[in-house]
């Protein structure tokens, strides 16, 4: 049995106050006909759909046109909620749906939903998880204490009587990790402090494949079995080295695992350059890539410029972020803060400037020091 995994599409996301849409759009079809090259009998969306649990009109017509292409496609939709979904939301018309083969798991009741699908080797169930919290299942499994996430995965499998000796795959976005193995996070991803809603990857070991959602970029966890398809969009700077992708799966006999990285293409790419103002905005330089391509530029220049995002983006029309890196910038301020008694030394004109530096990337000017205290000086007078 051939199926797709995918996940965290967060369809209606905006970057640095980009829309992401037509990028979504643009994978969405690339999606759609991997499906119909590869003759696949399922497509697997492990959580995330939306980017909000209210999502924009636009971006429910866009998850509708890729929902409607899907089912014309002939394969079977098994569709989990994520933490950014509105479980009841996402499972509107659900049991009617389903007689299109296209199967919505928004809100988790205290019953594990499964959906069997078959092939030459018999049947294949697909367990649909969606995400759950503590709190959310805490008394839906009598007396059993659910104090942590490990604990409310442990009572979700453990009462749905799962036949190990059949071929199971499970669909779940939750945060499981391996002891000792650091995940790969994304700044687009929300991190809960100190990892409380890490789950061991143990618990789910048993299970023929695991197609998970929640991290953003594509991974393995213990085992080529359990796998985050990862964001077919780049959603944030710290995933611009990474290769989107959507996963392939075939499984066959049980134990007889395949798994292949699709690559995805983007309509425009996210990438970092850095240099001098002059030298980026050169003919010979911007011509080395697509200059609409969603940029962070890192401009190393020592004097002051003016309007440099103005400038960049005469040549780089996506430019989303702008950093200085010079040897005012260098400075680590970091220790100045630390040191409470150095900063209490400083008058506020000093410690503005500071400021000034650590987020301008250049040294006051003459007259903006003048205004600088001219405004302390009335302030100091009131």
């Amino acid at each position: 049995m051939k199926f797709l995994h995918l996940a965290d599409l967060h369809i209606g996301k905006s970057v640095n106050g980009f829309s992401m849409l037509d990028e979504q759009r643009h994978v969405f079809r690339q999606i759609i006909g991997r499906i119909q090259s590869e003759r696949l009998v399922a497509a697997v969306i492990a959580g995330d759909v939306y980017d909000r649990a209210v999502p924009g009109v636009e971006a429910v017509r866009v998850f509708d046109d890729f929902l409607t292409e899907l089912a014309n496609s002939n394969v079977t939709v098994l569709l989990i909620s994520g933490n950014h979904d509105s479980p009841e939301r996402l499972t509107y018309a659900s049991r009617l749906l389903s007689d299109r083969q296209i199967h919505l798991c928004g809100m988790f009741n205290g019953s594990l939903r499964s959906v069997t699908l078959e092939d030459e080797y018999g049947g294949v169930n697909f367990w649909l998880l969606p995400f759950i919290k503590p709190s959310s299942v805490r008394g839906m499994f009598g007396e059993c204490v659910i104090d942590s996430y490990d604990d409310a995965l442990t009572s979700t499998l453990g009462s749905a009587n799962i036949d190990y000796a059949a071929r199971n795959v499970l669909v779940s976005h939750q945060f499981f990790t391996k002891a000792g193995v650091e995940p790969l996070r994304s700044e687009s991803e929300l991190n809960p402090v100190g990892g409380l809603d890490a789950i061991d990857a143990g618990l789910i070991n048993r299970f023929d494949y695991v197609a998970l959602g929640h991290l953003h970029g594509a991974q393995t966890v213990g085992g080529e079995h359990i796998q985050y398809a990862g964001s077919p969009v780049k959603y944030s700077f710290s995933e611009w080295r990474q290769k989107k992708s959507v996963t392939l799966i075939e499984l066959r006999g049980k134990g007889d695992l395949t798994v292949t990285k699709l690559p995805l293409t983007p309509l425009h790419d996210m990438r970092e350059i850095k240099g001098a103002l002059d030298v980026l905005l050169s003919e010979e330089i911007s011509a080395q890539a697509d200059k609409e391509d969603y940029l962070r530029v890192i401009v190393t220049d020592e004097e002051e410029i003016i309007d440099p995002m103005g400038k960049l983006r005469s040549v780089y029309p996506n430019v989303m972020a702008l950093d200085f890196e010079n040897s005012r910038t260098s400075i680590d301020t970091s220790a100045l803060a630390a040191d409470i008694d150095k900063v209490e030394s400083l008058s506020p004109h000093d410690l503005f400037s500071e400021f000034f530096l650590e987020t301008s990337g250049a040294v006051m000017s003459e007259e903006q020091t003048k205004i600088v205290r001219e405004l302390l000086e009335t302030e100091n007078e009131q």
